[in-house]
This record gives C-alpha cells, sequence and structure tokens, in this order.
C-alpha cells in the first residue's frame, strides 16, 4: 500500500487542476514500463525511479527529452496531436488512456465540445420505459460521475432499492466505498473498486472543472483509504463488458455478463445491462428473484422484508 497518497489537487474554485492531472498521469505511464517491456537494454545500472526515465521516453517518442520533461511537468496546451499519439505509442496506452492524455492536455480545446459540466443530467421518458421492459436481468442507466439515473426492478432486486436513498448517494463511488453492505455483495471487491475509480478518472480528464465531481472525489478521498490508494495509481478504464460475480444476501452466488452502451444523443450517459447465461443457475436465481418481487428488492438493498397486513 502507497504510504503517501497523492494528494488531491483541487484550485480555490472547487475543480481538478489538469496540469497536475496531466503530470501525475504520465509520471504514472512511465514508471510501469520497464526498459525490456518497449525494446530497451538495461545495462544494470542503478535506476533511481521505478520504470523508465524521462530520456528513455522521450526517445522512444521521438522528442527532446526537454520537451517531455515540459509536458511531464503540466505543460501541455501547446503539444500537437502527432506528438501526443506518438507519446502515446511510447506509453503503450489503451484507447480509453490516449484519449485520457488528449483531454488533460488540451481541456480547453475540449470542454467547448462539451455541455457544461455542472447540468443536471436528464433522463428521457421513453429510455425509461425500456428499461421497465427489460425484465430478465438488472438494467441501469449510469451518467457522468457514476450516478445512477434510472434503472429496472432487476435491478432493484439484484443491487439494492436506490429510490430509498437520497439523489446524491445514488452513486456507483458512494455505494462501493462508503456502503459496507456492497464489500459483501462484490465478490471480488477490489475489481469492482478499482473499476469505479478508473471510470472517475475518465471522467475527471474530460470535465477537470465539475465542481461536484471534484467535491465527490476530495470527500471520498478523505472517507475511504481504498480510494486514496486507487485514485493515486491514475488508472484509466472505460468499461463496456465483462462478467460480475455477485453474492446475494437470497439467492447467493450470481455470474451476470456485462454488456454496456453509451447513448448515440448522449455519450455521458450508458446503459448497463446484466444477464445469466440461459440454463445456469444464476438464470435460475435471477427467476426467483423477479418472482419474490419486493422481498427480493428489499434484501438486496440489506433491508427486511416488507411487513405484510
Amino acid at each position: 500500500m502507497d504510504e503517501h497518497p497523492e494528494p488531491v489537487h483541487q484550485p480555490a474554485d472547487g475543480t481538478l487542476d489538469p496540469r497536475a492531472e496531466l503530470s501525475e498521469f504520465l509520471r504514472t505511464r512511465r514508471a510501469r514500463l520497464k526498459p525490456e517491456d518497449v525494446g530497451l537494454r538495461d545495462f544494470g545500472r542503478h535506476r533511481r525511479v521505478p520504470g523508465l526515465r524521462r530520456e528513455e521516453l522521450a526517445q522512444l517518442a521521438g522528442v527532446s527529452v526537454g520537451y517531455y520533461t515540459r509536458l511531464e511537468q503540466g505543460n501541455g496546451q501547446h503539444a500537437s496531436a502527432e506528438v501526443l499519439d506518438a507519446i502515446a505509442r511510447a506509453l503503450r496506452l489503451s484507447d480509453a488512456e490516449h484519449a485520457h492524455l488528449t483531454h488533460l492536455a488540451k481541456p480547453k480545446q475540449h470542454r467547448n465540445k462539451k455541455k457544461p459540466a455542472n447540468r443536471t443530467q436528464q433522463v428521457r421518458g421513453h429510455l425509461r420505459t425500456l428499461l421497465d421492459t427489460m425484465e430478465g436481468g438488472p438494467a441501469i442507466l449510469v451518467g457522468r460521475r457514476g450516478d445512477l439515473l434510472a434503472w429496472n426492478r432487476m435491478a432493484a432486486a439484484v443491487f439494492g432499492d436506490w429510490a430509498e436513498l437520497p439523489a446524491h448517494e445514488r452513486n456507483w463511488a458512494r455505494l462501493v466505498f462508503l456502503r459496507p453492505e456492497y464489500r459483501d455483495l462484490f465478490v471480488d471487491w477490489e475489481h469492482k473498486a478499482n473499476d469505479v475509480v478508473a471510470q472517475l478518472r475518465l471522467d475527471a480528464g474530460s470535465h477537470p472543472d465539475d465542481p461536484r465531481l471534484s467535491a465527490l472525489v476530495g470527500e471520498l478521498s478523505v472517507k475511504s483509504e481504498e480510494f486514496r490508494r486507487l485514485w493515486a495509481t491514475h488508472d484509466i478504464k472505460d468499461k463496456c463488458h465483462g462478467i460480475q460475480r455477485l453474492h446475494h444476501p437470497l439467492v447467493g452466488e450470481l455470474d451476470l455478463r456485462l454488456e454496456s452502451f453509451h447513448l448515440a444523443d448522449d455519450h455521458e450517459q450508458t446503459l448497463a445491462t446484466y444477464h445469466a447465461e440461459p440454463g445456469s443457475p444464476s438464470a435460475e436465481a435471477l427467476r426467483l428473484l423477479a418472482s419474490w418481487g419486493t422481498d427480493a428488492t428489499r434484501a438486496g438493498a440489506g433491508l427486511p422484508p416488507a411487513r405484510t397486513a
């Protein structure tokens, strides 16, 4: 565990500092590469820093050491797309990491193309109707900052009835890091926590001027040591599919397949769907949860069954 977690950089206006974010992102991406990973010889000399040296990274990217040093110090506003592409290739960034680098280096250029950072996220009525008709498994509409905007009955039965929570608490990061029952729900809680933080990092790169996101990061950093540790890694991930293993308080183990899709008219909203393999024990468990209705929903939220008259 990192004994000196990275401090959260927050300017006086309550937003994240893109220059500090760019600096730390490049430093951590460079630190994870070894010379042999990129075809360079390591002559066995003592290396004072983990991973590649700045001059080695600059050599791979085809830029001067001075230029790369200034970029890693957060001065990326004059970097061309070609240079950022070359550095992304040298660092072996994923597509999501490459996009994150570009947003951090040129925040003003990308900010003008986006909607206001602090706007209220709206859910179209037809989307709510669509969620209600998806009865085979959980379906959730997730917005910026991991906010849970809308969900179907099966999502409430599996993950808990978020309608009983105050609106500001309907957020994946708050649930995963601040509510103990979610540590029991996710079989691999650490993996889920890492995914949540990596998605928040991606959001922070796109919207460094969002005071609500900055406030969320600040609160979680104070309240959760695990969050501080994961936030300091600067990992980036745009999770779109995979297996989600759960331990439900009523039906036990659930292995669900996650598939998610950005909305065509609003890429800041994602429809996440979960389904079980037909004929599997998990599919039977979902069928039971659907038949139990309200009691399953309350159990998923860690609440006692509803009283009957």
